[in-house]
This record gives C-alpha cells, sequence and structure tokens, in this order.
C-alpha cells in the first residue's frame, strides 16, 4: 500500500524514455498527476504553518495600512472595518492561504519547470536547474517590492476621500487589493524566466527579442499600469523597471544560448522569421 502511494506521489513512467525525454503521453499525464498532488500537500502543510502564525500575518498585512493613514492629506479620515459574521473566519482563511502560496512558491514553481525538463536535451537541463534556482527568490522579489510599494498605493487611493467623509475601509475588498497587488508582482518577475524557458524550448530566438524590444518596452508600461490596482504613477514604475532589466538580461542569456547552439546572429543556419522552415 505504501510502495503504491509512494508511486502515485512520483509519477514514474511506465514505458521506456527516450534518450531525448520523450515521454509517452499517459506518463505526461501521470507526472502532472504526482506534481499536482505533491505542490497542493506542500502548499496546505504550508497553510497549517501560517493559521499558527496568523496574528504576525495580520499585522504584516495591516502595517501598510497604517502607515498609509499617517500619511493622508489633513482632514482625510480612514478606518477598517470587517462586515458579516463571519467575516473575521474567511478573512484568517484567505490570509493564510495567500501565506501558503507565497511561501511554498519555490516548490511549485519547481515543479512547474520539472515537468517541462524531461523534453529538453540534457545540455538544455542544466541551464532549467539554474533558472529553477532562482525562479522562487525572483517571486519573493517581486512580492517584496509590492509589497513596498502598498503604503504609497494606499495614501494615493484612500486621498481621494473627501473632506469629513470617513472611508470605511473594508478589509475583506483591502485583502484582496492585497493580494492582487502582491501576486502580480510576483508574477510579473516570473515572465523573463519563462521567456528563457521559450528560447530554450526554440519558440523564440534572443535576435527575435532584439527587433521587437521597442514593443517589448511599450507593453511592459501597459501592463504595469493595467496590472497594478492602484493610479498612482510609482506604482507602475516600481514593477515596470524592474521587468524591464530582467528581459533585458533573458534577451541577453538568449542570445548566449542560441549562440552555444550555433544559431546565433552570424550563424548561417539562421532562419529569417519570413523564410518557410523545411518542416
Amino acid at each position: 500500500m505504501i510502495k503504491r502511494l509512494a508511486g502515485f506521489l512520483r509519477g514514474s513512467p511506465q514505458h521506456p524514455v527516450g534518450p531525448d525525454g520523450r515521454m509517452a503521453l499517459s506518463d505526461h499525464l501521470r507526472e502532472l498527476r504526482a506534481r499536482i498532488i505533491r505542490s497542493t500537500l506542500v502548499v496546505l502543510l504550508a497553510f497549517v504553518i501560517a493559521l499558527y502564525f496568523y496574528q504576525d500575518l495580520y499585522q504584516l498585512i495591516l502595517d501598510p495600512y497604517e502607515q498609509a493613514k499617517t500619511q493622508l492629506p489633513e482632514g482625510t479620515q480612514s478606518e477598517a472595518v470587517l462586515n458579516g459574521v463571519a467575516a473575521g473566519l474567511t478573512f484568517q482563511l484567505k490570509l493564510c492561504g495567500l501565506a501558503a502560496l507565497i511561501g511554498s512558491s519555490p516548490y511549485w514553481l519547481y515543479q512547474i519547470w520539472a515537468f517541462i525538463v524531461p523534453g529538453l536535451n540534457p545540455n538544455e537541463r542544466k541551464w532549467t536547474r539554474i533558472f529553477a534556482a532562482i525562479a522562487g527568490p525572483l517571486f519573493f522579489a517581486g512580492v517584496a517590492i509590492g509589497y513596498y510599494v502598498l503604503p504609497k498605493a494606499l495614501t494615493v487611493l484612500i486621498g481621494f476621500t473627501p473632506d469629513d467623509v470617513t472611508n470605511l475601509v473594508e478589509f475583506t475588498q483591502f485583502f484582496s487589493f492585497i493580494s492582487r497587488m502582491l501576486l502580480i508582482f510576483g508574477i510579473a518577475f516570473e515572465i523573463p524566466l519563462f521567456v528563457i524557458m521559450l528560447n530554450l524550448a526554440g519558440v523564440v530566438s534572443g535576435k527575435a527579442l532584439g527587433r521587437y524590444r521597442p514593443w517589448i518596452i511599450i507593453g511592459t508600461f501597459v501592463f504595469a499600469a493595467v496590472g497594478t490596482p492602484s493610479t498612482d504613477p510609482f506604482s507602475m514604475l516600481f514593477l515596470a523597471v524592474p521587468m524591464l532589466i530582467l528581459f533585458f538580461a533573458a534577451e541577453i542569456i538568449a542570445r548566449m544560448v542560441d549562440r552555444a547552439r550555433g544559431k546565433g546572429e552570424h550563424s548561417t543556419d539562421q532562419w529569417d522569421d519570413d523564410e518557410v522552415s523545411t518542416l
């Protein structure tokens, strides 16, 4: 029984794996199921741990709001409230769930990368192990920057409240605002890694990234403007500038990978985007 459970969680292939990492579709699905189950169990474990540290997490979420209140224009008032009998319980579960998702991100991000690795050749797998190692810290860095920007964003939004009117901040909506802010910053920092992954898979080249660089810059600022829930330019810049730096780093790495494959800019077998492939 234990052996069967271990095999279920491992998702070991039941058919021979080719030298190039190719697997049968049923084995791919079996592996995907195992990785999803393992990631879910880790998130649940992190959720239980987060419940124990609920008060600390609550204070961590409350601090940006308290800082924002001290920076509000004179005459602007705001109070935090919870509406509903079960609102306190719902808020606690959501807060611990968000903490579990962020805290376990290195593991489930690794599972995403590990699922893709078998489809790459041995040399490319070395690159993916490096990228998988920095995926978690990058996600944490994005969340940290989002948390740093929060007080300023809250100050701007609450600052629109008219004088002599008290802005009652409903904490469930406030938490949704924070969740979106932190997750968007965290996920945005992962996008350059996925660009590199597409390069490793042969979908996009470093030369193509350089050619479309102006559009990438414009798209990054549009994404930052739409993604950040606040209306101030500071939040947008705090998201867009690090993303652009990471994109430029991704382009450099993609060009290095292309050269290592013999498909750099000076290679004779580099296909033009408008040329029909023999495949």
